[in-house]
């Protein structure tokens, strides 16, 4: 298989050697091409050392990138095509959530599938920076939305009478330019002080992961400090902000639901399974930060001596690379159940989506 891989290389160092005569920096370029090849491969093999396991891991990410693309398309077309839903400022901001979870899945996906097929890891160049400053954009602008979402939902619910006065349009459009504004500020900061550690050399090299996120970049550019000092703090915070602001929000309309029925002696058994549903899919979001969290955590502990000595040797990246696919898997999992937390759970949303197939079927007749 590798040899096959490696066939044009071979073919062309051939080609150029036979019609023009030797020359050590061609030869010393195609060399060094072909072993940056091989050890990009040695890389992806020290992470996945099955064959069935890679197969498996190609289904998983074609299957859930589909299903993702699918179910964000509908429901933003729905919500789009509704004009009694689209001045609502909850479903104003799940179409916020919507278009960054469609940018995450559209960087990532693909990328990581490319990296299956060819079995190999990422390379370190443009692409790689691009895709990383993307991703961070998207997951600081889906934690924000979901903050004021659920900040929206106590207005609507403990608040009503102010409701229309305090979420006009314009504030609503100033949410949304903020939510971008900021994660896109955030992420420039932190792709800049990552940039610190840039080498020429080390452009074109692969990275130890199929993905450019956060950890692997971080080591490929020899561990700045200041980069990963500041998107620690800032991802903590911002993490802390939007579970304290989801947990005020719901526990609070958890208890104006049970004070409305506080005179009739009864429990209202519907708040209370509101809020737990709703609880439970925000850990369930935030399980991949949770785990990023707990492997910064590791790595303050450890000391950062350890993880460099330990570059040297493939065979001891088992534990890393079984926390970087389980990372990638579950950056796939919230653009999955955001539409369907959020969108058709919600009756109004499942009332469009009959009335959408239904113009679909009447413009292909």
């Amino acid at each position: 298989m590798r040899f096959t891989r490696a066939l044009p290389f071979i073919m062309l160092w051939a080609a150029a050697d036979s019609a023009c005569p030797p020359n050590q920096d061609a030869r010393n370029i195609t060399l060094d091409t072909l072993q940056l090849l091989d050890h990009g491969r040695c890389l992806f093999r020290s992470i996945l050392p099955s064959d069935t396991a890679v197969k498996v891991l190609v289904c998983v990410f074609v299957v859930m990138t589909i299903i993702s693309l699918g179910i964000n398309g509908c429901t933003l077309f729905s919500l789009g095509s509704s004009e009694d839903l689209s001045w609502e400022p909850r479903f104003a901001l799940l179409k916020n959530l919507i278009v960054s979870d469609v940018l995450l899945i559209v960087t990532q996906g693909p990328t990581v599938i490319y990296c299956l097929l060819q079995k190999t890891t990422l390379s370190y160049g443009a692409w790689c920076v691009t895709q990383f400053f993307l991703n961070t954009v998207c997951v600081f602008c889906t934690m924000l939305t979901i903050t004021c979402m659920a900040l929206e939902r106590y207005l609507y619910v403990c608040l009503a009478i102010y409701y229309i006065s305090i979420l006009t349009t314009k504030r609503l459009y100033l949410i949304v330019g903020l939510t971008w504004l900021i994660s896109v500020c955030l992420s420039a900061i932190i792709t800049a002080l990552l940039s610190l550690g840039h080498n020429n050399s080390l452009l074109g090299k692969p990275i130890t992961g199929l993905l450019c996120e956060p950890d692997t970049l971080e080591s490929h550019l020899g561990f700045p400090r200041a980069s990963a000092v500041f998107r620690k703090v800032v991802g903590l915070v911002v993490t802390l902000l939007c579970i304290f602001s989801y947990s005020f929000s719901y526990l609070r309309m958890y208890q104006e639901a049970r004070n409305a029925v506080q005179p009739f002696q009864q429990v209202n058994v519907r708040a209370r399974k509101t809020v737990m549903f709703y609880c439970s899919m925000l850990l369930l979001q935030m399980l991949p930060i949770f785990l990023k969290i707990a492997s910064d955590a590791l790595y303050e502990l450890e000391g950062n001596m350890a993880m460099i000595e330990s570059l040297d040797h493939p065979e001891d990246w088992t534990s890393a690379g079984t926390l970087h696919i389980m990372l990638l898997v579950m950056l796939q999992v919230p653009p999955c159940i955001n539409p369907l937390v959020y969108g058709l759970r919600n009756r109004e949303v499942r009332e469009v989506l009959p009335r959408l197939l239904w113009w679909w079927r009447r413009e292909n007749r």
